[in-house]
């Protein structure tokens, strides 16, 4: 449960009501692991959800499940950033909202001077954050805030996944703490079973859609990842 499943539950729940909504996966690693037995890989996921392709929905793909710097260097392929702006710039325009999914958290380097924070910028898109509600999820998130609000990116909001059907003192506290300190509107989605189009959609409805797209179309991002 990270940023993909958040995508895809906004992805889910704006279909649900008739809109017309479209997800973009601009850069993905680790398609030479095993897939997962009940869920798709993120960019499949995103394209069940969307109703689009996965060719429409990611840009930049590469096998090793490692960091996308990394994955570039070992595929003799590195990322070109002037390429996947272009790319990114003729994907965004059209009818509906734009869920755009990050990769990892926004420090994580794309290529030599290029990191997701950068590709945050060049999307133009409001940030949603998605964060664990247990331990260590304070300061993750609260640095998350501070490295998004000083390169000028706006963040939508932070949403704790997956969150306790019973929430315990430490998960209620975070909340609470990551909203004070944050100064930040914080979220919760709780655990899906499986990627069906009905729970996801459900567990989306959670999530103050209208109070995010009301601020533009949204990027998902990890903060700790």
């Amino acid at each position: 449960m990270g940023k993909t499943v958040v995508a895809v539950a906004i992805v889910a729940a704006l279909r649900a009501r008739g809109v017309a909504v479209r997800a973009l996966k601009p850069v993905l690693t680790g398609l030479d692991e095993p897939a997962d037995p009940v869920w798709p890989r993120d960019h499949e996921l995103l394209a069940q959800a969307s109703g689009a392709e996965p060719d429409q929905v990611a840009m930049v793909r590469y096998g090793p499940a490692v960091s996308p710097h990394l994955a570039g260097e070992l595929a003799g392929e590195p990322i070109d950033r002037d390429r996947i702006r272009r790319a990114i710039a003729a994907r965004l325009p059209g009818e509906g909202p734009v869920i755009v999914e990050g990769v990892g958290g926004l420090l994580v380097p794309l290529a030599d001077g290029y990191d997701v924070r950068a590709l945050a910028a060049d999307v133009g898109l409001p940030l949603v954050i998605a964060a664990r509600p247990g331990l260590g999820t304070i300061n993750h998130t609260l640095l998350t805030l501070e490295a998004a609000r000083a390169a000028g990116l706006s963040v939508a909001g932070v949403v704790l996944t997956p969150w306790p059907e019973l929430p315990e003192r430490i998960e209620l506290s975070n909340r609470e703490t990551i909203a004070r300190l944050g100064q930040v509107d914080v979220s919760e989605l709780t655990a899906i079973a499986r990627p069906e189009p009905e729970l996801l959609a459900e567990a989306g409805q959670q999530l103050p859609l209208e109070a995010w797209l009301g601020r533009g179309t949204v990027s998902p991002c990890d903060s700790d990842a």
